[in-house]
């Protein structure tokens, strides 16, 4: 069983014939350091699962002054810009790797053929897109009701391997603060 397959069982509980069935679907592409899985402003027809790597999604701001970092994803996640895959929108975030990734790609036409293989599919997918909005709950949960200084410390304690792997700003842009506030907190609690 491939990761794919082991994180699809563990996320969705799909049984082992359906697990083959949508892991055939995938294909395993590498996306070199620097490289763009997908540009603001194009249409995303693809979704992806990180085997390894990191992939940052940013934007710049309204004022075209700086870059927001909106998310880090990893290892064992998916990655798209949900709103332009789901509805043909042009894609309101960049998706760079940010170290040589190796993800497993499907199409967005593959996607909706899923359906037709697994007749369970129209459930699982309801829960995968009910995880995402809790997952995103949660995060504006945190910006509204945690200090700098509990977001820096939430996001240490469940991805430490940021903090070696990805640049100081673009963690200290994803938690919403400057990266003056974020080298204090990180000085204050390292000492």
């Amino acid at each position: 069983m491939t990761e794919l397959e082991n994180y699809i069982s563990n996320y969705f509980g799909i049984a082992n014939a359906d697990l083959s069935k949508i892991g055939s679907l995938f294909t395993l592409r590498l996306i070199s350091k620097g490289d763009y899985f997908l540009k603001k402003d194009q249409y995303s027809d693809q979704m992806g699962f990180i085997k390894s790597g990191i992939l940052r999604i940013y934007s710049p701001d309204q004022h075209g002054n700086k870059e927001i970092t909106q998310w880090i994803s990893t290892q064992g996640h998916f990655v798209t810009d949900l709103s332009s895959f789901t509805f043909n929108t042009p894609a309101r975030w960049n998706i760079q790797a940010l170290e040589d990734c190796e993800v497993y790609i499907i199409s967005k036409k593959r996607f909706d053929s899923i359906g037709q293989l697994v007749p369970k599919w129209p459930e699982l997918e309801k829960l995968f897109i009910a995880k995402c909005f809790i997952t995103l709950e949660t995060r504006v949960f945190g910006q509204l009701s945690q200090s700098a200084e509990e977001r820096y410390h939430q996001l240490f304690q469940t991805q430490p391997t940021l903090f070696n792997s990805v640049p100081l700003q673009y963690l200290a842009s994803m938690l919403g603060m400057s990266p003056e506030t974020f080298s204090r907190i990180r000085k204050k609690l390292s000492s």
